[in-house]
């Protein structure tokens, strides 16, 4: 079977849009392309009806209700819209928040912008695989303390934070709880009820969906996550995002974590055996192979490895024909330092420019991993021979 290059294995970073996704969409752009505030014609009600089901789809997965489904134009403006947001909404009450040091940079940006406001930020460090203690949140709580953000999963590594844990912690203590769920919604269950969630940004490019377009989930009641919107003009979404919706968006949003739901344990299973041939080949072949991240709460999908003694953009860069990979963050790849994510596992700088990310998706087959592998241990030889 002729494989085809350069294979794509950077789906962290973002998918390819799913063709059923694709037609959904279609009728949007050209046909039914009304704007779903401009109600007083069919055109406008098509609109709206799309976006209503796009609420629905969104919500029904993470076990929400459609209203507290806020459509922004991705994970990092919702990430600023929780932070900023509350903040400003929650002045009154307190000015201290929670996070840890392996965030996406949209939540500690946002957090280093509130501590130039006169908030104050703690953050939190993580174990050598990159899990936050739920025991230090908890006393990191003070009687200022008016967010807890912590991620549902890495971007870079894959580990899965103990969110339930986290949220009930949060609950008891009033405190309103955040997670940035972009690389774990639609790829492990969600349940922002039983999690006691109030806020969570999502992202429809990492689920096989339309990039420029995500939410942010603000829970209603018990308790009400009271927001300030830091986007103004025209009222949209219950006042805290203004803007024409993105309706092609959206409609391809809901069907793509509609999809993702209905393949997530049939997909986590195959991908799961295909990123641990990869891990266990690469060890067999070489000495000095470590995974990145915790060994068994991690993402199905994601491989951070470090090969002793490799340059990993070198490797990137002699594999860059036939092979897509990176070295973590698609948000920091232009940055030479090493990755704040494994430098906070306390691996040192030589071992985090070693390390390499292997995204794995829906769309690539058990014969593109065996040749990956062929690939990468050829390069890896070819490497370590100039030491």
């Amino acid at each position: 079977m002729a494989i085809n290059t350069p294979i794509y294995m950077d789906y962290h970073a973002t998918t390819p849009v799913d063709p059923r996704v694709l037609d959904e969409m279609l009728p949007y752009f050209n046909q039914k392309f009304g704007n779903a505030a401009s109600t007083d014609h069919i055109y406008g009600s098509h609109a709206l009806e799309a976006v209503g089901k796009g609420r629905k789809q969104i919500a029904s997965v993470i076990n929400a209700k459609p209203e507290e489904i806020i459509f922004t134009s991705g994970a990092t403006e919702s990430d600023n819209l929780a932070l900023l947001g509350v903040a400003e909404q929650n002045a009154d009450k307190g000015d201290h928040i929670i996070t840890c040091v392996t965030e996406h940079k949209a939540v500690l940006d946002s957090c280093k912008r509130l501590e130039k406001l006169g908030k104050s930020v703690t953050y939190l460090p993580v174990d050598k695989y990159g899990m936050v203690d739920p025991k230090a949140v908890e006393d990191a709580i003070t009687d200022r303390t008016i967010l807890i953000s912590i991620m549902v999963a890495n971007n870079e590594i894959g580990t899965i934070a103990p969110i339930s844990e986290i949220g009930k912690i949060a609950r008891e203590h009033g405190v309103l709880f955040h997670t940035d769920a972009a690389q774990a919604a639609g790829h492990i269950p969600i349940d922002v009820e039983a999690m006691n969630i109030d806020l969570m940004s999502i992202s429809a490019h990492k689920i096989y969906g339309p990039k420029g377009i995500g939410a942010l989930y603000v829970r209603r009641r018990n308790p009400k996550a009271k927001v300030a919107p830091i986007i103004f003009g025209g009222g949209h979404e219950r006042g805290l995002r203004s803007g024409t919706l993105n309706v092609p968006g959206i409609v391809g949003f809901g069907k793509a974590l509609e999809i993702a739901e209905k393949e997530m344990k049939e997909e986590n299973e195959r991908l799961s055996k295909l990123t641990v041939k990869m891990l266990d080949s690469f060890s067999l072949a070489f000495d000095g192979v470590e995974l990145n991240g915790h060994p068994k709460q991690r993402l199905a999908h994601n491989l951070n490895v470090s090969f002793e003694g490799i340059e990993s953009k070198a490797l990137i860069h002699l594999l860059q024909s036939d092979l897509a990979i990176s070295v973590g963050s698609a948000c920091t790849t232009a940055i030479v330092e090493p990755s704040h994510v494994l430098l906070a596992l306390g691996v040192g700088e030589e071992k985090a420019h070693s390390s390499v990310r292997f995204g794995l998706g829906r769309f690539n087959t058990e014969e593109e991993i065996d040749y990956v592998i062929e690939l990468v241990i050829g390069a890896v030889s070819k490497l370590r021979r100039f030491l």
